[in-house]
């Protein structure tokens, strides 16, 4: 099973295009092939990586966070969860 080159086009902030390439199967190829007229694979392959460094984005902003949260000096009292959850349960 050979590997063939697929390029999609994309688009960077100053609105210039780059151009990636990335290898698949030529049995993948074939099968993208087979739905070209239904799908635009430049398209779904350039919102994948968009998706995707979006995801990778928040994650990297979550672990700063969190970060943050472990330096933190302030701290919640003790027993106040339990008072908390025994004021909510007595409402009842």
């Amino acid at each position: 099973m050979g590997i063939t080159d697929l390029r999609y086009t994309a688009c960077n902030t100053t609105g210039m295009s780059e151009v990636i390439t990335f290898k698949v199967s030529r049995e993948v190829k074939e099968r993208m092939r087979k739905f070209r007229d239904r799908v635009n694979w430049s398209v779904e392959l350039r919102g994948f990586v968009e998706r995707r460094l979006r995801e990778l984005e928040a994650e990297q902003r979550l672990e700063a966070v969190a970060k943050e949260l472990e330096k933190a000096s302030w701290s919640v009292p003790t027993g106040f969860s339990r008072g908390s959850v025994r004021e909510d349960r007595d409402r009842r």
